[in-house]
């Protein structure tokens, strides 16, 4: 196991790679106590059993992953990754930079008829038919040196990657359903997909109540919550948790004493810089005029939902996911198909390859243009 510690190293491993149809690709890193994550080892391979792999240590000094990057820009390699969201996000955060073109295992693996978000351990069993050790998963990855344990365990997230991906991708070709993946990895590749904007964070914050003063403080209190984290670079919950948020948006303080009566604000949140952008942002919520209150999205909760027939649009997804090899919360969810059968007609089930599969025959079962019928164990489609 060679481990690239310089630059100059990087670089002459990334032309290799250029020159090879893709290279598989795994971080590890750190969050917990800050709000971005932070990168500290990148695994690479080349193809081939007996292809290059490498670790890479972006902690050491006067290290630069632009030799990466430049290789993520290279259309001619594809980068090969498993559940690739939170290590696109560090890539995009760091270097503003996606993988392209990009093959999410796991994806593919869905679309092959592995199940609903199928781990790479699974894959590793069944594909390459070997085993995983895991004990090192929770290590500390920032710590240096790295114990043999540590890279032993980082390098195989990319050796067995390679076999993984050569069975997905022939399986994809021989289905012809490369089109499925590519436009769930679009998702992936969205700059939308990992913008958090301070003004939008109120909307992740669960309430039990829609009064739109409540709303208003709750909505000012996560900007400055945002906003604070991300400048600062620690987690939200280093600022204050959602459960302080909600009594603080409750109990509405407007002094440093009321605020310490606070039963939920942790320590860290009672000091003076934080204790000051709370009282602000209680103050700017209280000022908010009615006309200007936030406005949540009730559209779901104000369906008329037809429960006969979403039931049976249930049971044709189920025989359409069956019939596909696909896993049916890769079609459509359950608020999908009571969406479809409250009269929506926007719900992403109807587009796409998930249209083909499944949406077109939800729509015609909705219009009363097919029913289903049952044989011993099968479900079919019949027109009326």
């Amino acid at each position: 196991m060679r481990t690239i510690t310089t630059t100059e190293q990087l670089a002459s491993f990334c032309e290799k790679a250029k020159a090879g149809p893709y290279v598989t690709v795994d971080t590890e890193f750190l969050r917990e106590r800050t709000y971005y994550s932070k990168l500290c080892l990148v695994q690479l391979a080349l193809p081939g059993e007996d292809g290059e792999a490498v670790l890479v240590d972006p902690l050491a000094k006067g290290f630069s992953l632009e030799p990466l990057y430049d290789l993520f820009r290279h259309k001619g390699t594809v980068k090969v990754f498993h559940a690739s969201r939170q290590d696109l996000e560090i890539f995009f955060v760091e270097g503003n930079v996606f993988p392209e073109p990009l093959f999410d295992t796991q994806i593919a693996a869905m679309v092959c008829g592995f199940g609903d978000q199928v781990g790479y351990e699974t894959l590793v069993r069944k594909i390459a038919k070997q085993s995983l050790d895991k004990t090192s998963r929770f290590t500390d990855w920032s710590r240096r040196p790295l114990s043999d344990a540590q890279k032993t365990y980082a390098i195989a997230d990319v050796t067995h990657l390679r076999v993984i991906y050569e069975f997905l991708d022939k399986e994809l070709r021989r289905t012809e359903r490369q089109k499925w993946v590519e436009e769930e990895e679009a998702v992936l590749l969205d700059p939308e997909t990992y913008t958090n904007r301070p003004e939008e964070a109120w909307m992740r914050v669960k309430t039990r109540t829609n009064s739109g003063r409540f709303l208003s403080i709750v909505r000012e209190l996560a900007r400055f919550r945002e906003d604070y984290a991300q400048t600062r670079n620690v987690p939200r919950s280093r600022v204050f948790k959602d459960d302080a948020l909600l009594e603080l948006a409750s109990t509405k303080p407007s002094t440093v004493e009321e605020l310490g009566r606070s039963r939920l604000l942790l320590r860290e949140g009672r000091k003076a810089d934080i204790a000051e952008g709370i009282l602000a942002a209680v103050k700017a919520g209280m000022a908010v005029s009615p006309e200007d209150y936030p406005k949540p999205d009730t559209s779901r909760e104000q369906l008329q939902v037809n429960t006969a027939l979403a039931d049976l649009l249930r049971v044709l997804l189920k025989a359409k996911s069956e019939q596909a090899g696909v896993a049916p919360k890769l079609i459509a969810s359950s608020g999908d198909l009571d969406a479809l059968a409250a009269g929506e007609q926007t719900v992403p089930a109807l587009k796409g390859w998930r249209g083909e599969v499944f949406g077109s025959d939800a729509m015609r079962l909705c219009r009363g243009e097919i029913a289903l019928s049952a044989k011993g164990g099968a479900v079919r489609v019949v027109p009326v």
